[in-house]
Parts: C-alpha cells; sequence; structure tokens
C-alpha cells in the first residue's frame, strides 16, 4: 500500500491544494493530509478549524485522512508509515526552499521521496496568503476556495 503525505499550513485550504489532494489520489492508495503545527507563523485559524475546513473541502474520500502533527515531517511519515511526501511547486520561486527541504528529509529519512506537483493552470496564482488578504478586505474569494472556506474567512473577516 502506498500511502503518501501532503504537508502544509493550509490556512486556508485553497481550490490549489484540493487540486492536488484529487490528483495525487491518481497515484497513490492513501493520503493523508497533514496540518503543521507551525509555532512560527501567526495562524488565522487553529489547527482544529483547519482540520475541519480540510475535511470539508476534500469530501468523504476513504483514501485521505487529515490530521494535524508537530515536530519533524520525516517521523511522522515514518509514524504513519508513508513513503512519500506530496510537495506543489507553484513558481520558481518555491523551489530553492523546496528542495532544500526535500534534501534535507531525504538526508533525515532516505527511503522518503519527495513528489513535487504542478499545479492545474488555474489554480497556480492561487496562495492561502493571497486568499487571506483577499477575505480580509471582503473581496470574493468564492472561486479561490471551497464554500465552507468562503463562509469561515467572511466570519472571521467580519469579527476583526
Amino acid at each position: 500500500m502506498r500511502i503518501a503525505i501532503y504537508a502544509g499550513s493550509f490556512d486556508p485550504i485553497t481550490r490549489g491544494h484540493e487540486d492536488l489532494v484529487q490528483r495525487s489520489l491518481e497515484f497513490v492508495d492513501r493520503l493523508i493530509v497533514a496540518v503543521a503545527v507551525n509555532s512560527s507563523k501567526q495562524p488565522l485559524f487553529t489547527i482544529e478549524e483547519r482540520v475541519d475546513l480540510i475535511r470539508a473541502a476534500v469530501g468523504d474520500d476513504s483514501r485521505i485522512e487529515v490530521k494535524s502533527f508537530g515536530g519533524l515531517l520525516v517521523d511522522f511519515a515514518a509514524h504513519e508509515g508513508a513513503t512519500l511526501l506530496i510537495r506543489g511547486l507553484r513558481a520558481v520561486s518555491d523551489f530553492e526552499y523546496e528542495y532544500q527541504m526535500a534534501l534535507m528529509n531525504r538526508h533525515l529519512s532516505p527511503k522518503l521521496e519527495t513528489v513535487f506537483m504542478v499545479p492545474s493552470l488555474d489554480t497556480t496564482y492561487i496562495s492561502a496568503s493571497l486568499v487571506r488578504e483577499i477575505a480580509r478586505y471582503g473581496g470574493d474569494v468564492s472561486s479561490l476556495v471551497h464554500p465552507a472556506v468562503a463562509k469561515a474567512l467572511r466570519a472571521r473577516s467580519h469579527s476583526h
């Protein structure tokens, strides 16, 4: 059984993330969407909220699991029995950081393979930070995120 992990902060999950989730199911048996407990970023949504929004966005597919994790991704992957890490590459600017991370993860866990995926053309420009920014100023994010996420963003930006 081929188990992959798609890790990120998903603050919030976007149509770009969803696209990668669906397309990765073409070549993996099980996908764990892993929400990183990253203390260096000031998140808009809590870990629990992000997990719930991911579940809403990816729907009821038994092959997809949504979990949160702290610590090293390689340790989480070992614990879950995963052999693949899925990463999205939107732009050349993503590459240097992602490449460095992939090499370090391989150094820490030689059997763990990183797979870089290119987003579909219509989601390439979407990033969670841009979505947060648009939502903050009351812009329309309905084409960028799942309806449940759009609703949560509206609720969050009205309360701030």
